[in-house]
C-alpha cells in the first residue's frame, strides 16, 4: 500500500501551469512566470477515483518493461486533433489559422524541425532527439459560453456544465482552448485518466502563435509542454527538489527554472550537473525551450506499443 501512494504522488499528477506576476527591468508591462497548481487537481481526481494510483502504477511499470525490452514504435505515428473552442468574447473565439498554428508548432517541436532546435548546446547534442509523432487538426468544434473562466475542474470538457464532450478521446487528441483564469495557461490528463476527460486545456490567450500581449508565452510551448504530459512525462525536475522525472538522460534539476536561464546553469544537486533548462518539461520562457532528449522520446513511444495506454491512437 506505501509503494502505491507512494506512485500516487510521483506519478499520478495532472499538470495545470500557470502564471505569477512579475514585473521585468525594461519592460512597461507585466510579465508572468510559468508555475504549477498541479496538487489541487491531483487530490481531486483521487478522490473521485481512487483505483487511478493502482492504474497509473501499473501504466508505469509497463513503460519501464518496455523501454527495457527496446519495445519502441516502429514508424511514425499521426496523431488525428480536435480542437474545442470556448468563447465568450470575439479574442477567445481563436481564429482558425491562429489554431492551425498551434498544429503547426507541435509538428515542429516533436520533430526537431523548430528553428531554434540548433540552440541545443553542444553538452547535450548527444541526446537532444527527434520524437517522430505528428499531429493533424481534424476538427475544430465552436461553442459560445457565458462563462469568464472555466478553472481546472475539467467542466469546459462536459458538455452538461457548458463546455464539449471530447470527441473519440481514445483515437483523437482533444485540445480546449478556453480562458481558464487563477492566471493558469494550461493543464494535461496523463495516460490511465478517464476517456471523459481526456486531453489538454490550454488559455486561448496562449494557444498557437498568439499575440505580443501574450508573451512570453506567445510561441506555442505550453501546449509542447502540455502534450509532453499527456504522453506520459513528468517534469524535469520531478516535482521536488533534486527529484526523478524517470528520465534517465535528463540531469537532476533543483527544481523549476523560469525566464530564460543564462546557459550554463549548474544544479546544486549530487553531482552538480548542469541543467537541461532547454527542455520542453522545464518551466522556462517559451523562447528558452526548444528539445526533448531521446529518454524522453523513448518513454513517449513506450505507451504507443501493443498493451501500451495510448496503442489507440497507433492504429490505422
Amino acid at each position: 500500500m506505501k509503494k502505491i501512494l507512494f506512485s500516487a504522488t510521483m506519478l499520478l499528477f495532472l499538470v495545470s501551469c500557470n502564471n505569477e506576476e512579475t514585473t521585468a527591468p525594461n519592460e512597461t508591462s507585466k510579465l508572468t512566470e510559468r508555475g504549477c497548481a498541479s496538487h489541487e487537481v491531483l487530490q481531486e481526481q483521487l478522490k473521485q477515483n481512487p483505483e487511478l494510483a493502482i492504474k497509473m502504477n501499473q501504466i508505469e511499470a509497463f513503460t519501464e518493461k518496455a523501454m527495457l525490452e527496446g519495445r519502441l514504435v516502429n514508424g511514425k505515428i499521426e496523431i488525428p486533433v480536435v480542437v474545442n473552442v470556448l468563447y465568450r468574447t470575439t479574442a477567445e473565439n481563436i481564429s482558425l489559422a491562429q489554431i492551425q498554428s498551434q498544429i503547426d508548432v507541435l509538428n515542429e517541436d516533436f520533430n526537431a524541425t523548430n528553428s531554434d532546435f540548433n540552440q541545443v548546446p553542444s553538452l547535450f547534442s548527444g541526446v537532444k532527439a527527434n520524437v517522430g509523432i505528428s499531429f493533424v487538426l481534424e476538427t475544430v468544434n465552436r461553442k459560445v459560453t457565458k462563462k469568464t473562466s472555466w478553472g481546472t475542474r475539467d467542466a469546459m470538457k462536459k458538455t452538461s456544465r457548458g463546455g464539449l464532450d471530447p470527441t473519440s478521446p481514445t483515437t483523437k487528441l482533444n485540445i480546449w482552448a478556453c480562458t481558464i483564469g487563477g492566471g493558469i495557461l494550461g493543464y494535461a490528463q496523463f495516460p490511465g485518466g478517464p476517456s471523459a476527460t481526456d486531453g489538454i486545456v490550454v488559455d486561448s490567450k496562449y494557444f498557437g502563435l498568439s499575440s505580443a500581449a501574450s508573451y512570453p508565452y506567445n510561441l506555442g510551448r505550453t501546449a509542447t509542454h502540455e502534450v509532453g504530459h499527456w504522453m506520459n512525462l513528468r517534469h524535469i525536475w520531478g516535482d521536488a527538489t533534486c527529484g526523478s522525472d524517470l528520465v534517465s538522460d535528463t540531469p537532476t534539476h533543483n527544481t523549476a527554472n523560469y525566464g530564460v536561464p543564462a546557459y550554463p546553469h549548474y544544479s546544486t544537486c549530487s553531482g552538480t550537473p548542469v541543467e537541461m533548462t532547454m527542455n520542453y518539461m522545464d518551466y522556462t520562457d517559451d523562447r528558452g525551450m526548444y528539445m526533448f532528449s531521446n529518454g524522453q522520446k523513448s518513454r513517449i513511444a513506450a505507451i504507443f506499443v501493443s498493451g501500451g495506454a495510448r496503442f489507440s491512437f497507433g492504429q490505422p
